[in-house]
């Protein structure tokens, strides 16, 4: 309430308790990281410490609506702690992430078209999707995002329609977001490969290696090469214990 935040930096190897670090961030509106290497400590204390230190918005909220016209279903992917109920999104007294100076935060959302091959749902009974407004059957999406400026106890709202016009191919979206991809079918393989299907390992390292692109720090490189230690440990037959 003071204005003070707290952030929370891991050092060494082998003691790491992410789920601690992540818990007193969040109380304490900051950030957490832990430090195992060089490399990480410049990440985190040199590039990336502006972001730590000045706080640009506070309780930042985003909420995307889907037009059913469109979209048959969707799945955020992540997120899972950091979700709100629809009535909380107006509400300026239920707390929300800070974002700092230079901070990027990206959302992923799966989402299966109206008529595509993609849907994994069965159709209910007793619903139905609702068909948007004429003048809406352009739009994909509707994003809403509120923010309070530093010090400032009433959130702003910012509102902006997302046009159809916007879905690509694979081969046409930016490498961020096709590396931004890899890394969550990367999670998803290690949890078991639920909604992967038939994308394995070969196929996220290509999608990787052709997505990395400037790479000045080697971050990207080292996703790879985790990628490949994580394929080596799938393909090692399971030893059975007596």
């Amino acid at each position: 309430k003071s204005g003070i935040a707290l952030s929370v930096l891991g050092f060494g190897r082998g003691n790491l308790n992410d789920a601690m670090m992540e818990q007193l961030a969040d109380a304490g509106n900051g950030n957490y990281a832990y430090i195992d290497s060089l490399s990480e400590a410049n990440k985190v204390m040199g590039r990336q410490i502006g972001g730590t230190l000045y706080i640009v918005a506070q309780d930042v909220k985003v909420q995307v609506e889907f037009n059913p016209a469109q979209v048959a279903e969707y799945r955020l992917i992540g997120y899972e702690n950091r979700l709100l109920r629809q009535e909380d999104f107006a509400n300026d007294k239920v707390d929300a992430g800070d974002i700092g100076a230079g901070h990027r935060v990206t959302a992923l959302y799966e989402i299966a078209l109206v008529g595509s091959a993609g849907q994994r749902l069965e159709p209910l009974r007793y619903q139905s999707s609702q068909p948007s407004k004429p003048s809406l059957h352009g739009e994909l999406a509707f994003v809403r995002l509120r923010h309070k400026k530093p010090g400032e106890q009433k959130s702003h709202l910012q509102q902006f329609p997302v046009n159809k016009t916007v879905i690509t191919t694979t081969a046409q979206s930016s490498n961020d977001l096709r590396f931004a991809a890899a890394v969550a079918a990367f999670s998803d393989l290690l949890r078991g490969g639920r909604y992967s299907e038939s994308f394995g390992y070969d196929e996220l390292l290509t999608l990787a290696r052709n997505s990395r692109g400037s790479d000045p720090h080697g971050e990207r490189g080292q996703f790879l090469a985790v990628v490949e230690l994580a394929q080596r440990l799938a393909q090692q037959p399971a030893v059975k214990v007596e």
